[in-house]
C-alpha cells in the first residue's frame, strides 16, 4: 500500500511540476516588443528633441505625439503581419485538405512512412496512420503538425496581436512623458524613470527566457541608454546647425 501511495505522490508531483508556458500564443511577442519599442523609441525621440535646447512644452508634445503615432503604427503593423501569416497558413491547410480528399491512400502512406522514419515498426506505423486517417479533420491536423509544423487550432489572432502591441507600446512610451504630466519641469526625472523602466522591462523579459534578470535588465538598459545618448548628440548637433 505504501508503494502505491508513493507512486501516486510521484505522479502528482510530476504532473504539477511538468507544465510548460504557452510559447505559441499571439500576445507575448507583440506585448514584449511593443513595450520595449515604445520606451526606447519615445525616450530617444524626446532625448533628441531635448538635445536641441527646445522648450519644455515642445518636449511634452513630442512625447505625446510619438506615443500616439508609434502605438497606432505598431498595432497596424502587427495586425497586418499576423493576418498575412494566418492567411498563408490557411492557404496551405486548404492545399493539404484537397490532397487528403483527392489522394487519401497516398496521404495515409505518407503518414505511415513518416512514423517509420521515426523508428516505429512498419506494421504498427501503417496501422496508426490508418486509424488516424479515418477522421478527415484529425488527419488534417496530424499532417499540418508533421509537415507544416503548425497547430490548426492554435493560430495567432491578428486582433490580439494588434491590441497587445498597441497597449504595450503606449505603456512603454508613456514612461518618459509621465514626469512632465505630473509636474516635472526638467528632463532629468523623465530620463531617470525611463532608464529604470528599461531595466525593469529587461528583468521582466528574463522571466520567460533562460537569462538571469540582472543580465537581461542591464542589457536593455545599455541598449536604451545608448540610443538616448546618440539621439541627444544628434539633437544638439542639429539644434546648433539650425540655430
Amino acid at each position: 500500500m505504501a508503494i502505491i501511495e508513493t507512486e501516486a505522490t510521484l505522479h502528482e508531483a510530476h504532473r504539477d511540476n511538468h507544465t510548460h508556458r504557452d510559447v505559441n500564443g499571439g500576445w507575448l511577442r507583440p506585448a514584449v516588443f511593443g513595450a520595449m519599442d515604445g520606451l526606447v523609441s519615445n525616450l530617444a525621440l524626446m532625448t533628441g528633441v531635448a538635445g536641441g535646447a527646445v522648450s519644455q512644452q515642445t518636449i511634452v508634445v513630442t512625447g505625446l505625439v510619438g506615443l500616439a503615432a508609434g502605438a497606432f503604427s505598431m498595432a497596424a503593423g502587427e495586425y497586418t503581419s499576423v493576418a498575412s501569416q494566418r492567411e498563408l497558413v490557411q492557404a496551405e491547410l486548404d492545399v493539404e485538405r484537397r490532397e487528403l480528399r483527392k489522394h487519401p491512400a497516398d496521404e495515409e502512406k505518407e503518414l505511415a512512412a513518416l512514423y517509420e522514419s521515426r523508428g516505429v515498426e512498419p506494421a504498427l506505423a501503417r496501422e496508426v496512420a490508418k486509424q488516424l486517417s479515418e477522421d478527415p479533420e484529425q488527419a488534417l491536423e496530424i499532417h499540418a503538425r508533421e509537415e507544416l509544423g503548425i497547430d490548426p487550432g492554435d493560430l495567432p489572432s491578428p486582433t490580439v496581436a494588434a491590441v497587445s502591441s498597441f497597449g504595450a507600446f503606449a505603456l512603454g512610451a508613456l514612461l518618459p512623458v509621465l514626469p512632465y504630466l505630473l509636474g516635472a519641469n526638467t528632463f532629468l526625472p523623465a530620463l531617470l524613470l525611463a532608464l529604470a523602466g528599461l531595466f525593469a522591462c529587461g528583468a521582466v523579459v528574463a522571466k520567460v527566457t533562460a537569462r538571469s534578470w540582472w543580465f537581461s535588465g542591464l542589457r536593455q538598459l545599455a541598449l536604451g541608454g545608448a540610443a538616448a545618448g546618440v539621439t541627444y548628440a544628434l539633437g544638439s548637433l542639429f539644434g546648433t546647425a539650425v540655430g
